[in-house]
């Protein structure tokens, strides 16, 4: 399998790979990427370059995005239409996703529930990016003041969404498969840290039985709008005793796959890879709940350890794989005896979620303990008191 992307989709996309029991050759046009030695081989090469393609994919099966540049992915799509080796993509799908902006249209479209827009709604205001997906660029204004310093030419930016910060339990879910035959995947519950980059994922969800249908058939119906041919994630906040749609990637996303397969053995990789390699009229049967997943970013410097939102695992150079890592089940990390500023992805498995989260404790206070470390911070957005969510863990 090729994967084209190695930062954190590619973590994803190869770790889930190996997994799944598959050979990976990730490839990205720049060295030293977090993804590079996960997989079994890694290839420099611009994919935009079509000439490359031939000789960087002649032995694979199928290939799978695992980055956000549209000129790649065009590249990508016009390489597997015309050699027949299976992209695992959607393009139609990831041009609504990839566009805050016309996911809004098809949100209202749909009659779907969405957080209020400015200037109907009060303060404080959650201003994020038309394009791309996560956090980044995405801002909170608590007054009119500071919105209109920020946006001095034009209020509502033509490029941006503005609106209401709902404080609230954020839940992801993944949807693979096509029209006719989708499968929903896992709820998860997602914490995120002061930037609003999620720093921990949860799985099961804490949310009743009959609040996890209703976000399945809203995530369904969202499939079935888009017409998906391939995976999707859906993001929703529960607030105010309703779900309210955040955002929604048709691409494979990071972080709760891998809290997915470590709590059902359902892998999103092999399920989008058969999906596309060998297309059958039913998926085979879900998975049940097996056991309960906290998957969890950390960033150590000098005495000082930090949870913090998945993107500083970019930041440390290629990733490796550590299994019973100060007592997490794996580490996914750049980890070596003395550095002084490392990152990991810690990944705890017990048989419910308080088991789960006391085994991610003792993991903390072990490194806390081990490597001298004065201060712990976990921080989250400075508008939200006390936990974040509604349900506790």
């Amino acid at each position: 399998m090729g994967v084209v992307g190695g930062k954190l989709q590619g973590v994803e996309a190869a770790y889930l790979a190996r997994k799944a029991g598959w050979k990976v050759r990730v490839v990205d046009k720049r060295p030293n990427v977090p993804a590079s030695i996960l997989g079994d081989s890694f290839a420099q090469v611009d994919v935009t370059i079509e000439d490359h393609l031939s000789s960087i994919f002649d032995d694979v099966d199928i290939i799978i995005p695992a980055l956000e540049d549209d000129q790649a992915l065009r590249s990508l799509t016009r390489w597997s239409c015309r050699t027949g080796v299976p992209l695992a993509f959607d393009p139609q799908a990831y041009a609504v996703s990839s566009s805050k902006l016309r996911s809004a249209e098809i949100f209202k479209e749909f009659g779907l529930p969405t957080p209020m827009a400015w200037p109907q709604c009060r303060f404080p205001v959650l201003a994020k990016p038309g394009r791309g997906s996560g956090s980044k660029g995405v801002g909170i204004f608590h007054n009119f003041d500071s919105l209109k310093n920020r946006f001095s030419s034009q209020l509502p930016p033509p490029d941006w969404i503005l609106e209401e910060f709902l404080d609230g339990s954020q839940h992801s879910l993944e949807v693979v498969g096509r029209p006719g035959n989708y499968r929903l995947l896992q709820v998860t519950d997602l914490y995120v840290d002061r930037n609003f980059d999620c720093k921990r994922v949860i799985a099961p969800s804490n949310l009743p039985v009959n609040l996890t249908a209703e976000f399945e058939k809203l995530s369904l119906t969202i499939a079935e709008a888009l017409n998906l041919n391939g995976i999707m994630d859906v993001e929703a906040i529960f607030s105010r005793g309703e779900f309210k749609v955040l955002e929604i990637d048709a691409r494979l996303p990071s972080q709760t796959p891998t809290a997915v397969y470590w709590s059902t053995h359902q892998n999103m990789v092999k399920l989008l890879g058969n999906l596309f390699i060998a297309p059958q009229d039913d998926f085979p049967p879900a998975g049940n709940i097996l056991r309960a997943t906290v998957y969890e970013h950390i960033h150590v410097f000098g005495d000082m350890l930090q949870i913090s939102g998945e993107r500083i695992m970019t930041a440390g150079g290629p990733l490796n794989l550590q299994a019973d890592f100060f007592g997490a089940n794996e580490a996914i990390t750049n980890f070596v005896p003395g550095k002084d500023r490392w990152v990991a992805t810690l990944i705890f498995s017990g048989a419910n979620r308080q088991l789960a989260w006391e085994k991610r404790n003792r993991s903390i206070a072990d490194i806390v303990r081990r490597l001298g470390i004065k201060e712990v911070i976990d921080s989250q957005p400075d508008v939200v008191s006390g936990m974040v969510g509604d349900y506790e863990i």
